[in-house]
């Protein structure tokens, strides 16, 4: 009978125990460490390795350095998105103010300009904001937000920066009523500044250009002839600006020539007005005679032909 052989086949032969191979591997590492410290034996053969490695190794990085890039490049336009957004709308914001920045300097050059008239007129003054034009569009009229309790009193002139407005015609509590110079019913004594000649403007209503009525055609009217007011109705002060002539027809075939004129005041887009309190009474006019007293008079005047 066949016995198996007590020695380990070669097909199973494992070599030195793991333990030896550890020593080997430890003691040849801390000898290539010593002499590649020492006398840099493998810097030479560390650089052909890196070389021959190096197409490796960027081969290895390259899916990490592509995806990196798309990541980043993703991220990116993301955030240019954002930042993007958050431009537009602070350029919205920005445009909303650069725009009401020009409305504001107006506005503040209107009341800087309402602020000196009032400290020219020396008198009772106040300043009021226009609320909304008036109902009936066959007159032009403005409702302002301040009325009797404010101390806005009937028959006052209205003035902007430029000119004369018109005059209160209607007080309520808390608001009141301004009739414009270009009213067909509204009347203003004035002065031709150049020639000292006075006339009356009178409007003509919506969409019309007021009128100098009543002035021969030989008269010294010319273009650009300015119009102040003559102080003698007791509502306007005298010398307020009111219109300049804008066309004189002499040639109209009628006893008097037809001026038309352009009010200077904002009658149609000033939002600021000033009220100016009531000026200087006038005298009061002469009594009228009495029929009795004319009678009188009458007769001494028949005795006096008589005689």
């Amino acid at each position: 009978m066949a016995t198996l052989p007590a020695e380990t086949p070669d097909f199973f032969h494992r070599g030195p125990s793991p333990a030896t191979r550890l020593v080997f591997v430890g003691l040849l590492s801390i000898l290539l460490l010593f002499l590649d410290t020492r006398y840099r034996y493998l810097e030479q053969l560390r650089e052909v390795v890196a070389v021959v490695l190096h197409p490796v190794q960027r081969a290895a990085a390259l899916p990490g350095e592509a995806m990196a890039e798309v990541a980043g490049y993703f991220a990116s336009k993301r955030e240019l998105e954002r930042e993007n957004e958050a431009l537009r709308a602070r350029l919205a914001e920005v445009g909303v103010v650069a725009q009401g920045a020009g409305t504001t300097r107006a506005e503040n050059e209107r009341l800087r300009a309402l602020l000196d008239l009032r400290s020219r007129h020396g008198g009772e003054a106040h300043a009021v904001q226009v609320l909304y034009k008036g109902r009936d569009p066959f007159s032009q009229k403005l409702v302002v937000d301040k009325g009797r309790d404010d101390g806005i009193a009937a028959g006052t002139a209205v003035v902007d920066a430029d000119g004369v407005v018109g005059q209160v015609t209607r007080v309520y509590p808390h608001m009141a009523e301004v009739t414009l110079v270009t009213d067909k019913d509204h009347v203003i004594p004035v002065t031709i500044e150049r020639s000292g000649s006075r006339a009356v403007m009178t409007g003509s209503g919506a969409g019309r250009a007021p009128e100098l009525r009543f002035i021969p055609p030989t008269a010294d009217v010319r273009v650009g002839d300015l119009l102040v007011t003559s102080g003698l109705d007791g509502t306007y002060p005298p010398g307020l600006a009111v219109a300049k002539v804008a066309a004189v027809d002499r040639d109209t075939g009628q006893i008097f020539a037809q001026i038309a004129l352009q009010p200077l005041a904002g009658v149609d887009r000033s939002n600021q007005l000033l009220v100016l309190g009531p000026v200087a009474e006038l005298p009061p006019r002469p009594e009228e005679p009495q029929p009795a007293d004319a009678d009188r008079k009458g007769g001494k005047a028949k005795a006096r032909r008589g005689g």
